[in-house]
């Protein structure tokens, strides 16, 4: 046996969503939030249980699914301890499991590059590379915000690999895909010199160029005029980039100084607003071909999809007026929006499991 059945990869997508849990109560506890005395105890790791935990489990299953290869699940596995590890208050062996993680998914990365060497997977692979550089920079330093550039440079390019991997036979001119490598490479740069005030701007630049980029090209611009999955994917993407536009203009023009409004908001633009936007538009496409179950689609997806966007907006009127209540609502706000969107598809689960056998259905255009 080359892979692990579809069964087995429930209980690692479970660490996953344990990271996730995890986080959101951090992120809570940061905002002084009444929470569960051991999630202010973790208050200060929101950003690895969310980032080398809960999107290092998603994002490494479902390059090892791709893989299927059964070492390439203990990516997936090692970042899920990760969070356990976090939770039993030891982080060091947290950003230990974290960096062995990252660094299987790098190696399945650059496996696939050497397999099929285009553009959208030396992309994807980059931003793998970028994920055990962040995780190694918390490692020694035991700092999590010092790998923060890294982790975002981890999520931009993943992403933006993967919309080249989906839209990969449209026509593109040669200018369009020599801006793409450039900003791609001013994202990595920029990752790693966004300790100095100007590496840093530079680094919002490079999103902000990325963001109008995917919004020219992407194939959403098209597909958003269709119906039903297609169209609320398209949804999805379009609306994510504006998020991404919004946080790499914050960075442009006021750098990453931890502890800042400015700080705050590019984080939150960026992280919730830009990359959970990604997540729940593709999670309808993406879960059956993890689990093999069927997500149905239905209207009821833009409710959580709505209240993310409104979520994100609120916090960032609360950074930028400085009034404390008004961050809190964000911050509560935006778990809310997590939880609605997991209610919607564990429901959507049930109802597939309902549903008799059909036709295959069209091929979705993403």
């Amino acid at each position: 046996m080359t892979d692990v059945p579809p069964r087995a990869r429930v209980p690692i997508l479970a660490l996953g969503f344990l990271a996730l849990v995890l986080g959101v109560f951090a992120g809570l506890a940061r905002l002084g939030l009444a929470v569960d005395d051991r999630a202010a105890v973790l208050a200060a790791y929101h950003g690895p249980l969310m980032i080398a935990g809960f999107f290092g489990v998603v994002i490494s299953l479902e390059r090892a699914v791709a893989a299927a290869r059964i070492w390439a699940y203990s990516a997936p596995l090692a970042c899920g301890l990760a969070a356990v590890a976090l939770f039993a208050g030891e982080p060091a062996v947290a950003a230990a499991l974290a960096t062995f993680g990252a660094a299987v998914l790098a190696y399945a990365s650059l496996r696939f590059v050497a397999m099929q060497p285009e553009l959208h997977t030396a992309t994807i692979a980059a931003g793998a590379v970028a994920l055990v550089a962040g995780n190694l920079v918390w490692y020694a330093s035991g700092n999590p915000a010092a790998a923060v550039p890294a982790w975002a440079a981890f999520l931009v390019l993943t992403i933006a690999g993967e919309r080249l991997e989906l839209t990969r036979f449209l026509p593109r001119s040669t200018p369009a895909r020599n801006a793409f490598v450039a900003i791609a490479l001013a994202i990595a740069a920029g990752s790693v010199l966004a300790a100095d005030p100007r590496g840093a701007r530079a680094f919002g630049a490079a999103m902000l160029a990325l963001a109008a980029w995917l919004a020219v090209n992407d194939l959403a611009r098209r597909t958003v005029r269709d119906t039903g999955l297609t169209r609320y994917t398209a949804v999805c993407l379009l609306s994510g980039y504006v998020w991404l536009a919004v946080a790499g203009a914050t960075i442009a023009a006021a750098g990453l100084v931890p502890g800042t409004a400015s700080y705050d908001a590019a984080l939150h633009a960026l992280f919730v607003g830009f990359v959970f936007a990604m997540v729940f538009g593709h999670a309808p496409i993406i879960f059956p071909a993890v689990l093999r179950v069927k997500v149905p689609y239905g209207p009821s997806f833009y409710l959580p999809l709505a209240l993310l966007h409104a979520s994100v907006a609120i916090r960032l009127a609360g950074d930028a007026t400085g009034f404390w209540p008004v961050l809190q609502a964000g911050g509560i706000a935006n778990a809310v929006a997590l939880g609605a969107f997991i209610a919607t598809a564990v429901a959507s689960v049930m109802r597939g499991r309902r549903t008799p056998p059909a036709a295959p259905p069209p091929r979705v255009r993403t």
